[in-house]
């Protein structure tokens, strides 16, 4: 793995989770290597043994912001998956339904219509109710972002509250499964694990009593892909 310093300018960074399937090899990534959606996608596609380049975008500096970068997606965020012909996939759900449509196994969106739903109704709470409110309570609270927004501090705390109740669904729905949408690992999962992590970043934890919320978290940030 090439080494990698958070200031580094569109640094090209290659994974040890390279296949042999031809199709990724011309494919790029523009991430950010330190925020969680990007994250997302380099933990789904290290689950599924896909290896694409990925391309550093230092959004503090606003380098997301740019006229190329606009281009690739208007609204200027990242992940952004380029494909070889110029397409540009920006989201990072649409990014892995993209990889999972590709390469099947192993399944992490489902593969029975019940399966594929209750993993989409999961995912989507996690990210609107959890990571969303985490996101909102770093954007509006730190001041990271303060040369190009206007921070509403009680708006932020009041989302960092929301974020912390949602860990309570969480400690209840892994008292009765062993994975947040099921008896498998999904991309839920790696949402949720990727969402927590950054959330220290605004003082958001579990708490000592959430012991099957700890029992999960053992779980999944022990796989190999936690560390993509």
């Amino acid at each position: 793995m090439n080494a990698y310093s958070p200031l580094t300018t569109l640094a090209i960074h290659t994974s040890p989770y390279r296949v042999a399937y031809g199709e990724f090899d011309s494919m790029k990534i523009y991430e950010t290597k330190t925020a969680p959606n990007p994250r997302r996608v380099r933990m789904f596609l290290a689950e599924k043994g896909i290896d694409v380049d990925y391309v550093q975008v230092d959004i503090q500096k606003g380098e997301n912001l740019t006229a190329e970068m606009r281009a690739k997606n208007p609204l200027g965020k990242i992940p952004i998956l380029e494909l070889d012909d110029g397409t540009c996939i920006a989201e990072t759900d649409a990014i892995c339904t993209y990889f999972e449509a590709l390469q099947p196994e192993p399944p992490l969106m489902g593969t029975t219509p019940v399966e594929k739903a209750t993993i989409s109704m999961w995912q989507r709470q996690v990210e609107f109710a959890f990571m969303l409110q985490v996101g909102m309570c770093f954007q509006h609270t730190t001041g990271y972002f303060k040369d190009r927004m206007v921070p509403v501090p009680e708006y932020g705390k009041e989302a960092g509250i929301n974020a912390s109740k949602y860990l309570n669904i969480l400690e209840r729905r892994l008292g009765v499964k062993p994975f947040i949408a099921g008896d498998a690992f999904s991309i839920a999962d790696i949402t949720a694990l990727c969402a927590l992590d950054f959330a220290r970043v605004v003082d958001i934890r579990m708490k000592e009593e959430q012991t099957n919320l700890a029992r999960w978290y053992e779980t999944v940030s022990s796989r190999a892909s936690a560390k993509a």
